[in-house]
């Protein structure tokens, strides 16, 4: 008895006794000194004087069924001292039986915890705070994420998250040392965290760049306004211990939940890449990602890998596009055009597949096998007897690597059938003036070994007479855009002209691609530029169908020596008057007719469109004499008169009465057309 008093006297922690009905009955020192309440206060209450509120009522129902039941219960339970302090404990009770098994009393060992408890959470708040600002770091910044975008499903609301980088920290860094360096990332913790709200969240991932989570926005407008709060106050400036005044930016990328939807990691990894672009538009700014073009990043790389494969399983094939000589029909060659055979989609054009896989290795391989197949298909054309010209295009990334002589050459090589003279290579312009010394290079290289190059696109790059000059090509093709559009534009015309003069004056080649109608035909013709390819000619074909296509082709008549000369530069207005001024009455019949799309303007007086101001100046010199001339200028007037007054008549809304005009107006065109034609015929026979 005398042990078991020491013991209850003198142990460290908290002892109470009370009886079978829970009233105390003895407490040791130990309890005096935890809970503030002395022996003679706590005896005659129950343990429901250190009770708190911050457990339920469930809570001591379940302890007292579990000590009623197995005699025993022990656990973590928050009680507060007579004081009010509250505090913590590790608390067991046991139940004292008879030997008739009732319960006689009850005895409760504690301890105060709480220091324990101090510790847990000063370990808990390092292992998910910065140390040296103190916000959250990666692994508590994690778990806020999780819970921000389950608020946000929740909610139907938006989240934002930033990734915040400092704009010009290393240079501060490194001026005024490390110590100062983090007393600026101090500040500027401060800052943000004051700057947003208190549901919102800062992290710091480390150096200084840091995390942001703007969670419950119910617009686009908030999080606009949030990041220019921010950007606003971070630009403030900052006084160093030294007194040394210092500014510093930021550029802020961010993701938005649901549009980008998608985890945590995605979502701070798209932030990520959106910082940069920020940094790279001028820094001081925020930049949202685009979710579309991510995903047209993660299509091309899908397609890239299905490219690889229809390289495998020989998906890819190779059809042909005539190139003619106008002037008398015949076939100069072919165009080789890569197609996709896909099992799913049908035949796909190059424009589909091809601008993914650019300046990639896979570039090169599918350039190699478009070489190795038309080198091929030229051999088999030899042996046929078919001695015509191919086209092969060559991409800039292919053209430019360092074993690209040495692969066609063995190429050339393993196909001996193939007559190397035969082969003409087309490289872009664009691409050629991006490595104007290298490409030259292999273009005279190849031309000993016998291949010709084309520059194809001609009139894109922005070359200038000395880039031409110095690249020793064959032939140069017009880009199909001016063919298209040379009709109707004269700047498209002009430069269509422009590039048969260069031609010939550095003695090269020329064909026009995109001839699609037997007008641009004809014009190119009149221009001067014989040699063509385009749908008016034929469409790509397979190479099996080539023979029967050459043994069936008929050059159209209007292309025929006898209905085309070639016009001087000085006269193309009056080429090109007829298709001009149907252009736009064409375009003012839309207009009528309520396609407001096509508006191309109507010069009012006639004296000062294209043909006009040919009519009154070189053309009177050269053509006034002739009376078919003279007879055109009141015909062409009234039909400006004419256009024009419909158009004021669209302007007022009178739609009734423009419709009612168009016919006025067309029979008027005829007639200037029926005019423009004898006046051309006239001159074709001087």
């Amino acid at each position: 008895m005398r042990l078991a008093a020491s013991v209850f006297e003198f142990a460290s922690e908290g002892i109470l006794i009370t009886d079978a009905d829970g009233v105390i009955v003895d407490v040791n020192p130990a309890f005096v000194r935890i809970t503030g309440y002395l022996r003679e206060e706590a005896m005659g209450q129950t343990p429901r004087i250190l009770k708190s509120d911050r457990h339920t009522p469930e809570f001591y129902e379940n302890l007292w069924q579990n000590l009623r039941k197995t005699g025993h219960w022990s656990g973590e339970v928050w009680n507060h001292g007579k004081d009010g302090r509250l505090f913590p404990e590790r608390l067991s009770i046991t139940a004292i039986r008879n030997t008739h098994g009732g319960v006689t009393h009850f005895i409760g060992v504690f301890s105060d915890i709480s220091l324990e408890k101090q510790q847990e959470a000063q370990l808990k708040h390092l292992a998910q705070h910065d140390a040296l600002t103190g916000l959250p770091n990666r692994i508590l910044l994690a778990d806020r994420m999780h819970q921000a975008i389950a608020q946000a499903e929740r909610e139907g609301k938006w989240l934002a998250v930033g990734y915040l980088d400092l704009d010009g920290f290393k240079p501060i860094n490194d001026s005024y040392g490390h110590e100062a360096g983090d007393r600026l990332l101090v500040e500027m913790a401060r800052r943000m965290s004051q700057a947003l709200r208190s549901t919102d969240t800062v992290a710091r991932l480390g150096g200084d760049e840091f995390t942001l989570l703007l969670q419950g926005l119910n617009t686009l407008e908030e999080c606009h306004d949030a990041l220019k709060r921010l950007l606003t106050t971070i630009a403030q400036p900052v006084a160093l211990d030294d007194g040394q005044i210092v500014n510093i930016t930021a550029s802020i990328g961010v993701s938005l939940y649901p549009h980008d939807d998608e985890d945590p990691d995605t979502l701070l990894r798209h932030a990520d890449q959106a910082m940069y672009v920020a940094k790279q538009a001028g820094r001081n700014r925020y930049h949202f990602h685009d979710v579309e073009g991510d995903r047209l990043a993660r299509s091309h790389w899908e397609t890239r890998q299905r490219i690889h494969k229809a390289l495998e399983e020989n998906e890819l094939e190779l059809h042909y596009q005539p190139q003619i000589d106008m002037r008398n029909g015949k076939v100069t060659g072919v165009e080789a055009l890569i197609r996709w055979r896909h099992p799913e989609q049908g035949l796909l054009t190059p424009a589909s597949f091809l601008p993914v896989i650019e300046n990639s290795e896979l570039d090169v391989r599918l350039g190699e096998w478009v070489l190795r197949q038309s080198l091929q298909q030229l051999g088999n054309w030899s042996q046929q007897g078919l001695n015509i010209r191919l086209g092969v295009n060559i991409s800039a990334y292919h053209i430019q690597q360092p074993d690209f002589l040495d692969r066609l050459r063995a190429l050339l090589a393993h196909y001996p059938q193939a007559d190397p003279n035969k082969l003409e290579l087309e490289i872009l312009e664009t691409a050629a003036l991006e490595d104007l010394g290298g490409v030259s290079d292999v273009i005279r290289t190849c031309q000993k070994i016998g291949s010709h190059f084309a520059l194809d696109d001609f009139g894109t790059g922005y070359s200038s007479l000395t880039y031409l000059r110095h690249l020793p090509v064959h032939t140069l093709k017009i880009d199909q855009s001016f063919v298209h559009d040379m009709l109707r534009e004269p700047d498209d015309l002009a430069i269509v002209e422009g590039v048969i003069a260069l031609a010939e004056a550095f003695g090269r080649d020329v064909i026009a691609e995109g001839v699609d109608s037997l007008e641009s035909g004809l014009l190119l013709l009149q221009l001067g530029c014989p040699a063509a390819q385009g749908y008016s000619i034929a469409r790509p074909m397979p190479a099996e169908e080539l023979h029967t296509w050459m043994d069936n082709w008929n050059s159209p008549s209007i292309w025929s020596e006898d209905n085309f000369r070639r016009w001087r530069k000085e006269d193309f207005a009056l080429l090109l008057a007829e298709y001009n001024h149907q252009e736009w009455i064409n375009a003012l019949t839309d207009l009528v007719n309520g396609d407001a799309a096509r508006h191309d303007p109507v010069e009012p007086d006639h004296r000062f469109c294209r043909f006009g101001r040919w009519y009154q100046g070189s053309g009177q010199l050269r053509y006034g004499h002739m009376e078919a001339f003279s007879a055109i200028g009141p015909i062409h007037q009234k039909v400006h008169e004419l256009g024009q007054a419909l158009l004021e008549q669209v302007s007022s809304s009178n739609i009734t009465h423009a419709r009612q005009g168009l016919s006025e107006l067309y029979a008027v065109r005829d007639e200037l057309l029926s005019r423009l034609h004898t006046l051309q015929r006239q001159i074709l026979q001087k």
